[in-house]
């Protein structure tokens, strides 16, 4: 259908056929896969009718080929105008194959690899019949209490950018009419949603206009570049009021100002959550404000479906905004090729073939070794030795929960273990099991095996860490070290006198007290998903060199947090030399630093960093500059890499951060080989936004720092005159 044709169908519509196809609800709102019959109890719950499910535009959260074709067959019958559905659900890392949490693909520093997971999650939705996913989701995050931080790629707007664009391409490719395996893409969550006051979900967020748009909207911006079909709404305010009756920043910033002319869709009944807030009198109300705002549908209440029509009669609301809404979600429609094709790629011949397909896994595989930072390795304690003797103890020795909250259709017991991984490749050595404790239990029997199976071992690998309840949405935690049983576990073992290989499995940035000193070497292994045993087992025996580095700065304590890599310097920072010194912004009980720096990683090589090199120390608006510095493999081992290029601004109209990632450089290098990191820099990348909105630059001094992450860095200075 062309654009006057979809037109005309708006206008043939009734004024509750247009409502209802802003209705989304879920799968439990049909008896199975037919969709006549008596109303359930959800729709009983939701006061809606019959009619108004059997005329919704969208199903939330319904999968696999065979119920879907059923539902929208019967869909079909049953419209008077043969509308079909939207079939929409979280795949948010993978859908029954499952690839490292999304924090943990923005270690990797790859979107070529984060751009294929997000393809591989598409072909497999799709051929089990979705068209629409809620992802990506882009929140800057600062704060690693939240426990959606599992989600986000970090804390740097240059990087979210990145990866929200690359994972758009992935998963909408560059047609979805022509490439049924693709899947529309829907940003999340607009805007700011992980700023959330103390890290608690769905929280106040409250900044100024210019930090949200120097931080926090870049990355949804990029999301638009990339193409994206559909853009959600956040539960949290933006300068007081919810985000989905925020008329400034829906209409004002993402429709005109941005140009956005996809569907916005509100989050999880943060329609109706608007009376909550207190920033709406009743479900009436609520739905006033959300479509004055331009939010085309309305997920899981029915605001719309119960009041659009009076508040038309009334006058209040012009039908015009109904009109755009409906003719928006069946534009979609058409370019997903459902009105000549409802079914799509749905094919349970074909879902059976490609679902988890052996090719599929080898990219997951591949993703979680480029996704696991190593933080310690002292004395060189890992790789382990083909021959060695091995002790494998912890609540994650053997667990099947690595795939992450999220999941999607992942099935923990298809998850590759850990020990099952390692016991297979030590071939020539041995491993031994120990339960040690539980996640959050220990007993004196789990710790007297512990320390027999460590006694008979050379070296101890513990597999510690959160299970999936403990990050996630609704899993913001006030203590982000590891349960206390584990902890005692740690504890017991290093009276022991063995060396440690601690290995993490978990969500978010964590307090690592308790762990890192009482161990040897650190792997942060995150939720590696599918193939996770294999790939972290991998690392661990030196198969794959560790090449990934952290996106989120790892705190000394939550008594920091929010602490990360681009903050301002204060008018009276702390000068290193001078610890001593009281009236200066520092901890009296801590480091201002983080424990662990965004971009920090190891490897099993070593690398060496010649001389900074800049072509020149001015720049003009219209002369880029050049700079290079070169990079030799000192070690052993081949390994990557990433070198990381920063610029501060010394002096601005606004004062601007201490150092702001600019790009970043991967150098796959031999041992003894050497390599060059070449930038080039720009006047445009200098801008930001001043104290008026405007963005442009500050002519003056600036810093080039390049180095191995955020903290390791030369210096070398320029003007841009």
């Amino acid at each position: 259908m062309n654009n006057e044709q979809l037109l005309d169908l708006v206008k043939q519509m009734t004024l509750e056929e247009k409502t209802a196809q802003l209705l989304q609800l879920t799968a439990n709102f049909y008896e199975g896969t037919n969709v006549e019959g008596q109303i359930t109890g959800p729709m009983e719950e939701m006061g809606i009718t019959e009619q108004s499910v059997d005329a919704s535009g969208s199903i939330l959260g319904l999968s696999g080929a065979q119920a879907i074709i059923d539902v929208q067959q019967a869909y079909m019958q049953k419209s008077r105008l043969g509308i079909p559905l939207l079939f929409m659900a979280d795949v948010v890392h993978g859908f029954k194959t499952i690839f490292p949490i999304p924090l943990a693909i923005g270690c990797s520093w790859d979107t070529e690899l984060a751009e294929k997971s997000a393809e591989i999650a598409a072909r497999e939705s799709a051929v089990s019949g979705l068209h629409v996913t809620f992802a990506p989701m882009v929140d800057l995050v600062r704060d690693p209490r939240w426990g959606r931080v599992m989600e986000t790629t970090g804390e740097d707007p240059y990087l979210n950018s990145l990866f929200a664009a690359a994972f758009v391409r992935g998963y909408q490719g560059d047609s979805l009419k022509d490439e049924p395996d693709r899947l529309a893409a829907c940003v999340k969550h607009f805007a700011a949603y992980g700023a959330a006051e103390g890290g608690r979900d769905y929280n106040t967020v409250d900044m100024s206009e210019r930090n949200l748009r120097e931080y926090y909207l870049p990355a949804y911006k990029a999301a638009l570049d990339a193409g994206v079909e559909m853009v959600m709404t956040s539960f949290n305010t933006v300068d007081g009021i919810p985000a989905s009756g925020n008329e400034k920043l829906m209409r004002g910033i993402l429709r005109d100002e941005w140009g956005f002319d996809g569907v916005l869709i509100s989050d999880w009944a943060s329609i109706r959550e608007m009376i909550a807030h207190g920033a709406a009198e009743d479900d009436r109300e609520a739905a006033y404000r959300a479509i004055r705002a331009g939010v085309d549908m309305e997920m899981m209440t029915p605001c719309y479906v119960h009041h659009l029509p009076e508040l038309i009669e009334s006058g209040e609301v012009d039908e015009k905004l109904i009109d755009e809404a409906v003719l928006r979600i069946l534009q979609l429609k058409e370019k997903l090729g459902l009105f000549d094709n409802p079914l799509r790629a749905a094919d349970p011949e074909r879902e059976r073939e490609i679902v988890f397909s052996k090719e599929h896994r080898q990219v997951s595989y591949e993703l979680a070794t480029k996704s696991a930072v190593l933080l310690k390795n002292d004395d060189s304690v890992l790789p382990l030795q083909p021959d060695a003797n091995v002790a494998l103890i912890g609540p994650f020795a053997q667990s099947p929960d690595i795939l992450g909250w999220w999941s999607c259709e992942g099935v923990k017991e298809d998850a590759v273990k850990l020990g099952t991984a390692l016991q297979e490749r030590l071939t020539g050595g041995k491993v031994q099991f120990a339960q040690g404790s539980n996640v959050h239990t220990i007993t004196a029997e789990q710790i007297a095996e512990a320390l027999e199976v460590a006694s008979k071992a050379d070296l101890i690998v513990l597999a510690l860490g959160e299970d999936s309840e403990m990050s996630g949405e609704g899993g913001s935690r006030t203590d982000i070290r590891l349960p206390a049983a584990q902890l005692e576990l740690v504890k017991q073992l290093k009276a022991a006198g063995k060396p440690i290989a601690s290995v993490i499995f978990n969500g978010r940035p964590l307090d690592l007290h308790g762990v890192i000193d009482e161990s040897d070497a650190v792997l942060e292994a995150w939720f590696p998903g599918s193939e996770g045993g294999a790939a972290i087992a991998d690392v661990l025996t030196g198969v794959v060199n560790p090449s990934a580095r952290l996106t989120m700065s790892f705190p000394q304590s939550v008594g920091q947090i929010p602490v990360y890599y681009n903050h301002f310097n204060t008018g009276r920072p702390l000068n290193p030399e001078k610890t001593e010194e009281r009236y200066v912004s520092k901890y009296i009980d801590s480091p201002n630093e983080p424990l662990l720096p965004f971009g920090y990683g190891l490897s099993y090589t070593s690398f060496s960093y010649g001389d900074l090199e800049v072509s020149s120390n001015e720049m003009t608006a219209e002369e880029s500059l050049s700079i290079q510095v070169r990079v030799t493999n000192t070690g052993e081992r081949a390994g990557v890499e990433t070198v990381q290029l920063y610029v501060r601004d010394v002096t601005g109209e606004v004062v601007r951060p201490m150092r702001e990632l600019k790009g970043y450089v991967k150098l796959a290098l031999a041992p003894g080989e050497s390599g060059t990191a070449t930038f080039t820099l720009n006047e445009e990348q200098l801008c930001y936004h001043h104290s008026d909105l405007s963005h442009r630059s500050d002519r003056g001094e600036f810093h080039i720092l390049v180095g191995a992450n955020s903290r390791d860095t030369q210096k070398k200075s320029f003007r841009l005159v």
